[in-house]
């Protein structure tokens, strides 16, 4: 009875095989969601950091100037 139990409870090659594609699959997905997640901190910051800059009242005027352009 002991055997037969035993050979019930372990996992048949199909199902080894399954629970590896399964742990490869999920491993994958991981990687993609930690570097989507990363690559989007990286884009709030640089967002974050473009906003924070101040602008120059002058620049426009400025940039007009180099056109050859009547100033504002």
């Amino acid at each position: 009875m002991t055997t037969a139990t035993l050979r019930l409870a372990t996992p048949t090659l199909f199902e080894r095989v399954l629970q590896r594609t399964a742990h490869g699959i999920a491993r994958y997905v991981e990687r993609r969601i930690a570097g989507r997640a990363e690559r989007r901190e990286i884009a709030l910051d640089t967002l974050r950091e473009q906003q924070a800059r101040r602008q120059d009242p002058r620049a426009v005027d400025l940039a007009l100037a180099q056109l050859g352009l009547p100033l504002r």
